[in-house]
């Protein structure tokens, strides 16, 4: 209701300017979000989707360090722009192979297909860095922009690294002045329950992050948050027809406060434990999930064949179909099509979540 009402009050004064004209609800978010994003001296470029939020970062990375070389990470995901589309490491996903970038692929968190997946999280993060040293000493022609990065992949399959995972990159990163960007879009405002963004996870702070979906609550708002050197790289004429308009402004606002002033990163962390400690023992005892994982509120089932890592993404749709006749919408991705995703409403109460976990326990024996 504190939302709908924030609208409601937006839509009765005016629905847009482009953000060429700075009205009150942008100001009053940008600074909000600047403030809350943990990077110093922030500015704040608002957009209108998670594609042209990412798009914004490389462009701010490349123009600020002079070069078209940028690094992601494997299994990735980060959008559908003919940019992002370059840095998206995802056959299923992927619509293009032309790009003006030159992209290089490092080792990341997608442990069960990682040729490192054997390690300790000591071990595997070193080799990881190790292969992420190698490829820049091979590969690069020098003075390379940034390295992007989700905390904890989405489209991928709420892929989730070991803490500290993104730290021990950066280091690598500072050496050579490469700038890091956080992708934020399916890690923000509290999602993974024990921190706000999902760098935190990592002891570092980003030289950039984006966010989009969650602080809009439906409403179309996403943006790119960087250091005012990097963003005052773009010194031409630029803006945005949607980006921060005052009827989405309004809405991230009330949203922002809500998250906040109601504490649903505590509740994610807390439904988060709920959903583990009563859905693991049921997957242990289940040969043909792979693996549980997530965090706060973003949890997936890998589906395999039984006993082994081999996909079965005919079993996923079944698992999806079947938790549809249990009155459960879940979500499917992963890079086979093998993977069911889990990110319920961040003010989700037990309840609700036993109900949906009821839905997939129910369906859980039906397909065994």
């Amino acid at each position: 209701p504190a939302v709908t009402t924030a609208i409601q009050e937006q839509a009765a004064k005016t629905l847009h300017t482009s953000s060429l004209y700075l009205s009150p609800p942008m100001l009053d978010l940008a600074e909000e979000i600047a403030e809350r994003s943990g990077i110093p001296d922030a500015r704040v470029c608002f957009t209108t989707s998670g594609s042209e939020a990412n798009d914004t970062a490389i462009l701010l990375a490349t123009s600020y360090r002079k070069s078209n070389q940028v690094l992601a990470m494997r299994n990735s995901y980060h959008g559908r722009s003919f940019t992002t589309q370059a840095i998206t490491s995802h056959a299923s996903w992927s619509s293009t192979s032309l790009s003006g970038l030159q992209v290089n692929f490092v080792q990341g968190g997608y442990r069960l297909r990682s040729p490192f997946g054997d390690l300790d999280d000591d071990a595997y993060t070193t080799a990881c860095v190790g292969d992420l040293v190698q490829l820049l000493d091979m590969t690069s022609a020098g003075d390379v922009a940034c390295l992007i990065a989700e905390p904890i992949q989405g489209v991928g399959g709420f892929t989730v690294p070991p803490d500290g995972f993104f730290g021990s990159m950066k280091k690598e990163l500072d050496n050579r002045g490469i700038l890091f960007i956080a992708d934020e879009v399916q890690t923000g405002w509290g999602r993974t329950g024990e921190h706000f963004w999902g760098y935190e996870a990592h002891g570092i702070v980003p030289d950039m992050l984006t966010f989009a979906k969650g602080v809009g609550n439906g409403i179309t708002l996403a943006g790119c948050v960087a250091r005012a050197e990097i963003m005052d790289t773009i010194e031409v004429l630029s803006f945005s027809t949607f980006g921060g308009n005052p009827l989405s402004a309004a809405a991230g606002s009330a949203t922002l406060k809500y998250v906040v002033d109601n504490d649903l990163q505590g509740n994610a962390k807390a439904m988060g434990e709920h959903f583990s400690s009563v859905m693991q023992p049921v997957v242990d005892d289940i040969d043909w999930i792979a693996e549980l994982r997530g965090r706060g509120l973003m949890w997936a089932f890998e589906i395999c064949q039984p006993g082994t890592t081999e996909p079965d993404p005919a079993k996923t749709v079944e698992f999806l179909e079947g938790c549809k006749r249990h009155g459960l919408l879940v979500g499917k991705g992963g890079l086979y099509g093998n993977v069911i995703r889990l990110s319920p409403m961040l003010d989700i109460t037990v309840d609700e979540l036993d109900t949906g976990i009821d839905a997939i326990r129910s369906t859980i024996a039906d397909l065994s």
